[in-house]
């Protein structure tokens, strides 16, 4: 190892996280559960294809009121 080396920097906001983390330990558990409630969905292939019917075109000019 080099003597010219600086030590890893870490921001305030890394440090609070971490420091977070070990006072908390449950919360990556939480977090889990938290993002399986709204985001880790399985879809059928129903729901896949009824969405994509539902699809309606963008036009070439999305910011044109008037057609």
């Amino acid at each position: 190892m080099s003597i010219f080396r600086r030590p890893d920097y870490q921001s305030d906001t890394t440090q609070f996280i971490n420091q977070l983390k070990t006072q908390r330990p449950e919360l990556d558990a939480q977090q889990q559960e938290g993002r399986a409630l709204l985001w880790d969905k399985q879809l059928s292939r129903d729901e896949q294809q009824a969405f994509k019917a539902g699809r309606v075109a963008q036009k070439p000019y999305v910011y044109q009121n008037q057609a």
